[in-house]
């Protein structure tokens, strides 16, 4: 129906514009509709279950740095490429840094703590539940529950190296809230550190099958002047047989006593 000045009536524009989004949506897709091309469970979650590892060389360093002697160059993974420290703690982490050949926590076989754990270049493996995740780090053999029972964090909790982990889902993304660490672990070999206050709020989300997008958002106000991101790309491990091997640094105080020898003592 036409207007008497022969423009369009109201309802042929109200026509046009559904018309045109009806059109938009499927150009676009619909961008809220879950993947059908990921691993799921039972109760339709994105199954994160597998042996993971990422290629970055961000172990070595967040921040962007050049070739040194113990670290191969690196563009860095920090939104913003630099840590904002306050002015005290910059002086704390350039003595780290002046004494990484030493003082790095890994060094001593120490748990890597969250984050470092997920981008140390080394596997780790995640086995999933409808209550839980479970990460196990071939570093140390170190375990990790991310709870995702609708749990909050314990109320007069102590001090832990991997914190205490609870996870709600946002769509396809599995968050988790990370708190309650122990100031025991560096965020990399380059001395970048943080205090029992550290606070990590991690975002997992698949790229496809076999390729998972993982993001943390860092706060720390002892050390921080304000929360940092950091993001690395996860790929699953398809070899045939592949499994973590034993790596139980605990052991590193007793080289010479394990595994047992024969014709010792």
């Amino acid at each position: 129906m036409s207007s008497p000045n022969n423009g369009p009536s109201s309802l042929h524009i109200a026509l046009m514009l559904a018309s045109g989004l009806v059109l938009l949506f499927l150009a676009t897709g619909d961008a809220g509709a879950a993947n059908p091309k990921i691993p799921r469970l039972a109760n339709g979650k994105p199954d994160f279950s597998g042996i993971w590892q990422t290629t970055s060389a961000a172990d070595y360093d967040l921040e962007p740095h050049s070739n040194r002697k113990d670290a191969p160059p690196g563009a860095g993974i920090v939104e913003g490429h630099y840590l904002p420290y306050l002015p005290a703690a910059l002086e704390q982490k350039k003595k780290n840094f002046a004494a990484r050949d030493t003082l790095d926590p890994a060094l001593k076989g120490y748990t890597l703590g969250v984050p470092r754990g997920i981008y140390y270049p080394e596997p780790f493996q995640i086995f999933q539940r409808k209550q839980d995740l479970t990460l196990v780090h071939q570093f140390g053999h170190s375990v990790r529950t991310i709870h995702t029972d609708e749990t909050d964090h314990p109320k007069d909790p102590y001090d832990w190296w991997l914190g205490d982990s609870r996870a709600h889902w946002e769509g396809d993304t599995l968050v988790v809230d990370v708190k309650h660490f122990n100031d025991k672990t560096w965020f990399d070999r380059a001395g970048n550190y943080h205090s029992d206050a550290l606070h990590v709020v991690e975002k997992w989300a698949f790229i496809d099958a076999n390729t998972v997008e993982y993001k943390a958002t860092v706060e720390d106000p002892k050390v921080f002047s304000k929360p940092w991101n950091l993001s690395v790309i996860l790929h699953r491990h398809r070899e045939k047989d592949f499994q973590l091997i034993e790596d139980y640094r605990f052991t590193l105080d007793y080289d010479d006593a394990y595994p047992p020898k024969p014709n010792k003592p």
